[in-house]
Order: structure tokens, then sequence, then C-alpha cells
């Protein structure tokens, strides 16, 4: 995510280039008027500076991924003003735990869940699982730890989570498990292409794409992420609670 940059290759194309090789049909790739939208958490807020939603959503941006908590002690400081503004100016929340795997899944769960209750308002994207640091801890661990903080979360939500990864994470720090190839993948890539390179862990495809980190968008101060939705779970205004509250 957004204060991760060391473990992660930079894009060397522009948002714009970005969305032009996007625009490309081809099988599995998103469509050029896919839903698309940033993904932030407190570095987006430079000095302290709020995010203006509504350029946001009039830049074209349908929904955002917000960082609500981390472990057991962290709640983003901007997620609560960034949740009530997005969902004024219309635009489709997506809410993301970054997991500590040293700390308990299910308390990790149930944290992530009150603070986001439960994320089934209108607007809101399925839970989000941000998944990149394994801490040094055997697979067999994390693999572990991953089943029990989805199981736990889905109980509490009624809804089944998105897992947030890249590619090289999976491979080694996962082993490259198949276990978790049913739900719903978030990949980074910042690859310069069309479409991701080759997923890991056994998924046939994504459902959402990051594919830039140094991405530029109006109300948004500096770089953000981008990412698109490929439709893979039908329309998106049904899978972000958002059919009749104004999205599309």
């Amino acid at each position: 995510m957004a204060k991760r940059r060391i473990i992660r290759k930079l894009s060397k194309f522009t948002p714009i280039m970005m969305a032009a090789a996007i625009a490309l049909t081809a099988p599995g790739l998103a469509a050029a008027d896919a839903p698309r939208g940033p993904d932030v958490s407190s570095w987006q807020h430079v000095n302290g500076v709020g995010i203006d939603w509504f350029q946001v959503r009039a830049s074209g941006h349908e929904f955002a991924m917000v960082k609500a908590t981390e472990s057991l002690n962290y709640v983003n400081p901007y997620f609560i003003q960034d949740c009530l503004r997005m969902r004024t100016a219309g635009v489709a929340r997506g809410a993301y735990h970054y997991a500590d795997v040293t700390q308990s899944p299910e308390a990790q769960a149930a944290f992530y869940s009150a603070m986001v209750l439960g994320i089934n308002g209108p607007g809101d994207l399925p839970p989000v699982l941000d998944l990149e640091d394994g801490k040094g801890l055997p697979a067999s661990q994390v693999i572990d730890w991953t089943h029990r903080y989805l199981n736990t979360v889905q109980a509490l939500t009624g809804r089944q989570p998105i897992i947030y990864t890249y590619p090289n994470f999976w491979r080694t720090q996962m082993a490259n498990t198949t276990e978790f190839n049913n739900y719903p993948l978030w990949i980074a890539d910042y690859n310069g292409q069309n479409a991701p390179g080759p997923l890991p862990g056994g998924w046939s495809n994504w459902t959402f794409w990051q594919y830039t980190s140094t991405g530029r968008i109006p109300g948004i101060e500096g770089n953000t992420d981008i990412n698109v939705y490929s439709g893979t779970q039908g329309d998106f205004g049904r899978y972000s609670n958002s059919m009749g509250v104004g999205s599309s």
C-alpha cells in the first residue's frame, strides 16, 4: 500500500499511459470504462491536508480503498472523515486491514470489523485483507493465520473478503499456496503492461488490479496508488452495495 514502496518496483508509466494501455481489449482485461479508484491511507493526507472526494469522483473515479486498521492497535486517523466524505461524494468505499501475522488473527478480525461497522452499508465493497509481510514466519504459519482471519471476518460481516497481495510475496512467503484462490484477488503489479503478469496462488482471474503507485488524481495531494475493477464479480454497483445510491 501507500507506505511500503521499498519492496515494490516503481511504475515507469504515467497514469495516462497506463489508462491507454488498459483500454486495449483482450480476454481477461478490464474495459476502458471499467471502474477505477485510488487506495489511500494517512500518507495521502500530506501535512494533514484532507482529500477532496468530490474532485476524485468528478475525475471519473468510482471507488477508493481506504486503510482502516493495522495489527491490534492502529486506526487510520483519517479513516472516519474519509469514509463520511466519500459517501457524500458518491465514491464507493473499500476498507482494508493491514495484517500483522504475529498477533491473533481472530482479535484483528474483530478489531477491523468493529471499526468498519461490518462494512455492509450503502456503497461498501467487501472487506479487504492487505497481506504482504510474513514477518519471517514459516509459510505454514502465515497460511494458517490467513485462514483464521478470513473465516472470522466472513463470519462477522457476512461477506467474503478480498485478498490484497503482490506476486513475489505470495510465491516466496506463502509458498505459492493455492488454498485461497476461491477468494477475490486484488493484485499489485506495476508491470507497465495492459494486464497483470501471471497470477500467483492458482488464481485464474483478478478482481482489482493496482497498476501504479505514482498516480495523480485531482483532490489528492501527491502520488497515490490507482486500481481498476475487472468485472469478474459482476456488476460493480451490486458488488459495492451501491445500487440506488448514485453509483453505477
